[in-house]
C-alpha cells in the first residue's frame, strides 16, 4: 500500500528537525567544480565571487565524433569563458575542461585502433596547447569490458604526452558499489571496463562520480525502503563511502576527489506488493525541485539519504495495477534532491576518509543557494 503524504512528513520530521552538524576545518580539501556548457552564462557568473576559493574549474566539456575527433560543444575561444580564463588565472585557479564520451562503440574501436588512438589524443593535446589550459578531464563513460586494455593505452599515452608539457590529466569515472551490496548472488563473471590499477597509475585526479545511486546498492535499498518510506537516493553519504573506500583500496587516496550532485529527479512511483518501482521521469534542478513544490503545496523534507524529497499527486497519472487481485492505485510523485546541506555531509565524509577533495556536478546557477555560504564556512575553516 503506498502510504499517504501526511504519514511520510511524520517519518522525516525528526530527521529534518534534528540539530545541524558542527563544522570542522576542510583547508586540506581541494575544490573543484564542473561548469556547463550550456549554461555557461550562469556557470561562470555563479562561481565568480567564489572562484579564489577553488583549486580547479572544469568547463564542461567537449564532444568527440564517432571517428574521435573532437568537438568544441564549449565554444572555447569565446566569451565567457576567455574573461573568465583569465580572471581564474590570476586567481591561480587551474582550468582543466572536460571532454565527454558515451559512444561504447566508436570508443571501442578507436582506443583499439592505434592509428585512430593517436589522432584522438593528437588532437587533446592541440585543445590543451594552444588554450593554454592547465590540463584535461576525460571523462569517457559507458565503456565496454573490452575496451578496459585500450583505454589504459589510451591513459599511459596521454598521461605521458600531457606530463611532458607540465600539464594534468583528470580521469572522471564511474561509482563502483562493493559486490555483496550490489547482488543477493554475486556473479562470478563481473568485468569491469574501467582498471583501478592503471588510473592509480596514470591518472593526477582520480574524479569519482558518486551520484545517480538510485537502486544500486540493494542492502541500503532494502534496509531503508520500506513500505513506509520511499528510497530513490542521488548520493546516499553511506554508499559513497562504501565507493570510496572501495575505491582507495587500489587508487591512492591523495588522487581520489568525490564528485557530489547538485542536482535531482522526478519519479512516477508504483507499488508492486511490498516494493516500489521507480520510473525516473526528468532531472531537476535544487531551483526547479522548490518550485514545483510550491506549485503542488508539498513541503521539502529531510530523507533518510540525507538529501531532500517530497511526494505528490499528478492529475496526469492514471490508476494503475500490477497484480489482477487488487485494486489500481494512482501512482505517487516523487522529487528526490540534494542540496546544501547533502553536499556539506561529503564534504566531511571527505575529511573522515583523507581524500584529495571534491568536485561539484554541477554549478550552473541553479544549485542550492545556500550553497556558498556552506562552503564559504568550510573555505575558512569554520
Amino acid at each position: 500500500m503506498i502510504p499517504s503524504y501526511k504519514k511520510i512528513a511524520s517519518v522525516f520530521l525528526c530527521a529534518f528537525f534534528a540539530p545541524s552538524f558542527v563544522f570542522a576545518s576542510s583547508l586540506s580539501l581541494e575544490y573543484s567544480a564542473w561548469l556547463p556548457y550550456w549554461k555557461k552564462a550562469s556557470s561562470t557568473a555563479d562561481i565568480l565571487p567564489h572562484l579564489s576559493s577553488f583549486a580547479e574549474v572544469s568547463p564542461f566539456s567537449y564532444s568527440v565524433k564517432s571517428d574521435g575527433t573532437l568537438v568544441d560543444t564549449l565554444k572555447i575561444k569565446a566569451e565567457p569563458w576567455l574573461s573568465f580564463f583569465a580572471l581564474a588565472r590570476t586567481k591561480k585557479v587551474k582550468i582543466l575542461p572536460s571532454i565527454l564520451w558515451t559512444d561504447s562503440e566508436a570508443m571501442h574501436k578507436v582506443l583499439r585502433t592505434y592509428t585512430l588512438r593517436v589522432s584522438h589524443e593528437k588532437a587533446i593535446m592541440k585543445e590543451v596547447v594552444e588554450n593554454n589550459f592547465d590540463g584535461i578531464d576525460i571523462d569517457y563513460e559507458g565503456k565496454k569490458a573490452e575496451t578496459r586494455k585500450y583505454f589504459s593505452y589510451f591513459l599511459q599515452e596521454i598521461s605521458t604526452q600531457l606530463h611532458k608539457k607540465g600539464k594534468i590529466l583528470a580521469c572522471t569515472i564511474e561509482p563502483r558499489t562493493p559486490l555483496d551490496s550490489r547482488f543477493k548472488k554475486i556473479p562470478t563473471d563481473i568485468a569491469y571496463a574501467n582498471d583501478y590499477i592503471e588510473i592509480n597509475a596514470y591518472c593526477d585526479r582520480v574524479r569519482i562520480m558518486a551520484y545517480d545511486q538510485m537502486s544500486v546498492d540493494l542492502l541500503l535499498n532494502s534496509g531503508k525502503g520500506t513500505s513506509s518510506m520511499y528510497y530513490a537516493p542521488v548520493a546516499d553519504a553511506e554508499w559513497v563511502k562504501k565507493v570510496i573506500k572501495l575505491a582507495t583500496n587500489v587508487i591512492r587516496p591523495s588522487k581520489v576527489v568525490i564528485g557530489v550532485p547538485t542536482y535531482g529527479y522526478e519519479f512516477r512511483v508504483t507499488a508492486d506488493g511490498k516494493w516500489y518501482n521507480y520510473e525516473r521521469l526528468r532531472s531537476l534542478n535544487y531551483t526547479d525541485a522548490i518550485a514545483l513544490a510550491k506549485k503542488v503545496g508539498a513541503i521539502p523534507l529531510r530523507n533518510s539519504a540525507g538529501e531532500l524529497s517530497f511526494v505528490y499527486y499528478s492529475p496526469n497519472d492514471m490508476a494503475t495495477t500490477t497484480s489482477t487481485s487488487t485494486p489500481p492505485t494512482k501512482p505517487i510523485r516523487l522529487v528526490w534532491w540534494s542540496d546544501a546541506s547533502a553536499i556539506a555531509d561529503k564534504i566531511i565524509l571527505a575529511q573522515t576518509l583523507g581524500v584529495r577533495g571534491i568536485a561539484i556536478f554541477k554549478v550552473d546557477g541553479g544549485e542550492d543557494p545556500s550553497l556558498w555560504e556552506r562552503l564559504g564556512r568550510f573555505f575558512n575553516g569554520i
